[in-house]
Parts: structure tokens; sequence; C-alpha cells
């Protein structure tokens, strides 16, 4: 690459960023409200897809980062320029103290710090608030009303693990599956089922199994990620 090539993109780099500042500072109350809300069909769009996705493809385990990423935004965006942003502005032209006019020349860095922070923190711990599960299919075919709890005892010290449903309606039988595998199915109510431990699927988020209510062809009705723990 030419020198003035390398000059012409630094200075369209700079000028991007300059433009991404005046974007970022820009404080009236219009703008305020532009952002804000912008920020939270973002984090709301990210976190929801995100956990549609994983619902489906539970050892994609990086996506409760996304998750993670969509659910703070929605809280973050609005607080950024809201609040920081306004009180950032007011303390540079305001501030004497040595510690707030440090402070309102690195408000931003700090704040994308302690936003990216807390991403990893929800990442890697996945707090129970943040994850939803969805199922692709909820009914089967038309006019089939499908219902039922499903009850797991996932918490004994035994190596086997027993699901059942209480108050089945609709459906003709079930099935675990683990890593694309079936690994236990039950055609009979209360549709008991036994595994083992071992068998089920290792995920970001730990043990996993898929539960799946099916009608007579075999066809989905409703389906439930059930962690092991």
């Amino acid at each position: 690459m030419t020198v003035n090539a390398t000059t012409t993109l630094n200075r369209y780099v700079q000028q991007a960023w300059r433009d991404l500042l005046s974007v970022y500072y820009a404080n009236t109350p219009t703008w305020r409200w532009l952002k804000s809300g912008a920020l939270v069909f973002l984090g709301g769009f990210a976190w929801m897809g995100a956990a549609v996705i994983l619902s489906v493809r539970p050892e994609w385990g990086l996506l409760t980062y996304v998750m993670a990423y969509g659910f703070l935004l929605i809280l973050w965006g609005p607080l950024t320029h809201m609040v920081v942003v306004p009180l950032t502005i007011r303390l540079r032209r305001t501030a004497n103290h040595p510690i707030t006019r440090s402070f309102s020349r690195n408000s931003g860095k700090i704040n994308l710090t302690v936003f990216f922070t807390l991403v990893l923190l929800f990442g890697a711990f996945t707090p129970s608030l943040m994850m939803l599960e969805f199922s692709s299919d909820l009914i089967g075919g038309e006019g089939t009303s499908v219902s039922g709890n499903l009850v797991c005892d996932t918490e004994t010290e035994e190596d086997l693990v027993t699901c059942h449903v209480e108050n089945p309606q609709g459906i003709d039988h079930i099935t675990v599956e683990a890593g694309g595998e079936t690994i236990a199915e039950s055609h009979e109510e209360p549709f008991e089922v036994t595994f083992d431990r071992a068998d089920a699927a290792e995920t970001r988020t730990g043990l996993e199994v898929t539960v799946t209510f099916r009608d007579a062809d075999g066809e989905r009705l409703q389906r439930f990620v059930e962690p092991i723990r």
C-alpha cells in the first residue's frame, strides 16, 4: 500500500471515529430518545434471537455471550444516553476537582469497560433471568390441543434421571435426545422415561437433554431443553 493510500485510509478512519463520537455525545432530547430506543431494539433482537437459536442448538454455548450483550444493552443503552452522557458533558463544563475532570475525560472508556466486563460475566455464568427457552413448534396439527407439565428428577445422587409428564393432552409419545441421538422414549402415559446421566449432552452451560412431545406420526409438538444438575 502506498503512502498516499495509507494517509487517505487513516483520514477516513479518523473522520468516521469523529462522526461516531459526535453521535455518541449528541445530547438533545430527540437524540437521547432515538439512541436509547435504537439500543433497546438492538438489545432485544440480540437477546431473543440468541435465545431462540440456543434452544435449537444448545451445544452452541458461545451464544450466551450474545444473549448477555443484548440483555444488558436493553438497560445499559438508556442508562448511557439518558444519564452518563449528559452527566459527562455537564462535568466537562463545570468540574474543578482533578478526579472529577479525569472521570469526565474518560467516562466513555469507563462506561464501555464496565459494560463489556458485565457481558463476559453474564455470558459465563448465565443468570436464570437472562436464559429463555423457546420451542420451534408449540402445537401440532390444526385443532390439536397439546399440553402437559414435564417433571424431571435431576438432582438425585444416583446416575439415573427420571422424567414424566403430568396431565398430558394430545401427546402420542415423548423422546429424549442428547447430542442428536435418542436416548429414551415412552409411548404410554404418564410418559415416564429413565436415562443415564452420563448420556446427557455436555454444553457450555452444563449437561442438558432435549425432551420432545410428539404425535402419532412422530412430528414434534412441543420441545423442552432440560438442564441436568
